[in-house]
């Protein structure tokens, strides 16, 4: 399913602001550095590396125009399920940043522990996805950067 298809349903169309986006990988940024402070609990490090994948997220869709309706069930999902789509991230590289997802909702509703492994795993996509991110920005939309 095309992006376009997906308007109305899960997004909405936007004009892309290059501030905005700037903004959103700063603070990916910030929280790929709190996520590597041991001294804070294992799940809010998990939270933060999270963050910062859902930052990226949002910001490769406002790179193309769009924007996630938030206030429709499965906005998280949504942003994630279509980096293919907006920066061509390769899907397997989607199925493991969609079980982040659904690991933090577990943690989240469930109280279940993190395991530092997954930690140090969300973290190491977390800034592999920044780094993907700001190729594919430069490459493809170098207006915005």
């Amino acid at each position: 399913m095309s992006l376009d298809n997906l308007v109305g349903i899960t997004l909405d169309r936007i004009v892309p602001d290059k501030f905005v986006i700037k903004r959103l990988i700063s603070s990916a940024e910030r929280n790929i550095a709190d996520a590597h402070v041991r001294e804070i609990s294992v799940e809010n490090r998990f939270d933060a590396a999270y963050k910062a994948i859902m930052q990226l997220a949002i910001a490769a869709l406002q790179a193309n125009g769009y924007r996630t309706l938030t206030n429709k069930p499965g906005h998280h999902m949504t942003m994630i399920q279509t980096l293919g789509q907006t920066i061509g991230l390769d899907n397997k590289m989607v199925i493991v940043l969609d079980a982040f997802r659904k690991q933090r909702n577990v943690a989240d509703y469930s109280g279940d522990i993190v395991p530092v492994s997954t930690v140090e795993e969300c973290i190491m996509h977390a800034e592999n996805l920044l780094d993907d991110f700001n190729r594919w920005l430069r490459e493809n939309k170098p207006e915005l950067t």
